[in-house]
């Protein structure tokens, strides 16, 4: 499985989500322009020693990225989609696209996904944080395919 973020803005969440790719096996994707400077103590702060434990690819932009992953299914999270994260059939395959923290993804972007979806919260709220979404999408995404690490 496959996890990617568009323009990040916050290195916390990147380093979040880079522990989270080591402690499930996923792959972690970045497209850059990042919000941060990649040798920000932050990141390997929030990462700590599980940076050392994660696939970490970085691209310089969206067009480097889709070159990259080919043909795999790109699923974008996202506060405007319709359909509920857990009634969408994952693929082992998939790559899980989550945009930057303070506006998503541009339309053209969202329009070449191949599916949306989002995770459904209370309507009083705007979304939840960067890295708390991955994991609840990763962890989903997995326990359909039957791709969580084992006990």
């Amino acid at each position: 499985m496959h996890m990617a973020f568009f323009e990040p803005e916050i290195a916390g969440n990147v380093g979040a989500v880079l522990r989270l790719g080591a402690c499930l096996g996923a792959t972690v994707h970045l497209i850059e322009p990042l919000g941060f400077t990649w040798d920000d103590r932050r990141v390997r702060r929030a990462a700590m020693d599980y940076i050392d434990h994660v696939a970490v690819i970085r691209h310089q932009d969206f067009a480097t990225f889709q070159a990259a992953i080919g043909a795999r299914r790109l699923v974008l999270f996202t506060t405007k989609a319709t359909q509920s994260a857990y009634q969408f059939q994952y693929d082992k395959d998939d790559v899980l696209l989550f945009g930057k923290e303070s506006a998503g993804v541009p339309h053209a972007i969202a329009q070449v996904c191949d599916a949306k979806v989002k995770l459904p919260i209370r309507p009083e709220v705007r979304s939840m944080n960067l890295a708390t979404t991955a994991a609840i999408a990763l962890s989903e995404a997995m326990r359909q395919t039957g791709t969580l690490p084992l006990l």
